[in-house]
């Protein structure tokens, strides 16, 4: 596998004298670190504001004959304020105990007298810049833990023919950094395989995180995927990671995908094309390496040409499409899946069972399963709450056969009755939230709750 590029550090220098800008600028080139130049606090300060650095060197002085520090130690407080992670290694020719003592104090990361060392600044510069990248990772990653604590989707488990397309397209590309689209039936195991993609992938010793960006409001799509800073509205008490920062070289999954407004699509496709974005509250441009896993089960083609979905975010998301077949058209499956949530359930509850009785693989052979391998899964969850004995029978994955696939009212319970109905609007509106909560009478959030509790 390719391991992920790690880009280089980025210093800010900041100097009221031109040569010592320079001098700076070309050592730390020649050491491959990137960096920008201020010449005045303010200069410094709104660098800071609008871009990601690993590292500053601040100048304690900036006005002619000038010796106390006093604006540099300014500068250093209001740089705490804008972003306390920032590791600031501060510079000064009138270097004193007691102006170190004050710099440290104030949240300076190490202390650099003129003329400096080259060997030891640099050391310097490539210790702050790598704990500063550790630190973020560290931030990312229990972010990220935080975010998937639901648990995976579980193994790809396919067996049938008409999945070999499916496994063939994942060896071929998985490697690669393309941004795949995944189609197909809500419940077909779209989340799977943007897990498995991750997994063979250069990314996997990095995050995945997941995010329904369908299910985001309006008000709150920004914040979940570009995070916010402290103070940026009435409930940021404190600064928050995006989603998409979280998947900083690793894979970001938007699932429900044709569900955004035009103008949330708008927002997304400029960090899709351009790897930039803003938190929330911040004017600080932030950059991110991540590979993006679309999902949907409508279709984007007849969305762009009703006006309904950007084409040029449509081509940013499907450099390669994946589309899963339903579960019908795999029924091969059906019983090695139903054995592999056998096997999660039955531990997840403690209970020892053995395995299906005959009658409820025929059950299981014989079903339609309209909610796919999701409702598969509630089945069998069902069934190992309900079984009595050692093997799980057909009464006890709770499954009803009717004729030409429509159930019979009077047979199913309150919530089968309000799961077939949203089944049949979402199949009638092509799997489009929007116009199917309209159908139903119901707002968006109020049909995504109901999704969520009937597993769907």
């Amino acid at each position: 596998m390719t391991p992920v590029p790690v880009a280089r550090p980025r210093v800010l220098i900041a100097d009221d004298q031109v040569d010592v800008r320079e001098a700076l600028r070309l050592l730390l080139k020649g050491e491959g670190i990137a960096s920008e130049t201020a010449s005045t606090p303010e200069q410094a300060l709104e660098a800071a504001r609008k871009q990601a650095f690993d590292a500053l060197l601040v100048d304690l002085n900036y006005t002619r004959d000038t010796t106390s520090g006093a604006e540099g130690l300014d500068l250093l407080s209001r740089l705490r304020e804008l972003d306390p992670t920032l590791p600031v290694v501060v510079m000064t020719a009138w270097g004193t105990i007691d102006l170190a003592v004050e710099a440290m104090r104030r949240g300076a990361r190490d202390f650099v007298q003129k003329p400096w060392d080259n060997a030891r600044l640099l050391a310097t510069v490539r210790t702050q810049a790598e704990l500063a990248r550790a630190l973020r990772r560290g931030e990312r990653l229990a972010a990220a833990n935080r975010a998937q604590r639901e648990g995976g989707r579980g193994a790809l488990i396919a067996e049938s023919a008409a999945m070999r397309p499916v496994l063939e397209t994942i060896a071929r590309i998985g490697p690669s950094d393309a941004n795949v689209l995944l189609t197909g039936e809500n419940g077909s195991g779209k989340g799977t395989v943007a897990e498995r993609l991750h997994a063979v992938s250069g990314r996997a010793a990095r995050p995945l995180v997941v995010v329904n960006v369908g299910g985001l409001s309006e008000g709150v799509f920004e914040s979940e995927l570009f995070g916010h800073v402290k103070g940026a509205f009435t409930d940021a008490r404190s600064d928050r990671i995006g989603r998409f920062e979280m998947a900083d070289g690793g894979t970001l999954f938007l699932d429900e995908v044709a569900n955004l407004s035009l103008g949330l699509q708008a927002k997304l496709l400029r960090v899709v094309e351009s790897g930039e974005f803003e938190p929330v509250g911040s004017s600080r441009t932030r950059t991110v390496d991540v590979r993006l896993v679309s999902a949907t089960n409508a279709d984007l083609e007849a969305e762009v040409a009703a006006g309904r979905f950007r084409q040029d975010l449509l081509f940013r998301l499907n450099t390669i499409e994946i589309h899963l077949p339903p579960l019908r058209e795999r029924l091969e499956d059906v019983v090695p899946l139903a054995e592999h949530f056998l096997k999660q359930h039955r531990l997840r509850y403690r209970k020892p069972l053995q395995g299906f009785d005959e009658a409820a693989l025929d059950a299981l052979r014989g079903h339609a399963w309209p909610g796919n391998v999701r409702e598969l899964d509630h089945a069998v969850e069902r069934a190992v709450l309900m079984a009595p004995g050692s093997r799980v029978r057909a009464a006890d994955l709770g499954l009803r056969r009717a004729a030409e696939g429509t159930p019979r009212l009077e047979e199913l319970s309150l919530d089968e009755v309000e799961r077939w109905l949203i089944q049949k609007t979402l199949a009638r509106e092509a799997g489009n939230v929007n116009r199917a909560a309209e159908a139903l009478g119901l707002s968006r959030s109020a049909l995504y709750r109901r999704l969520q509790r009937l597993g769907l």
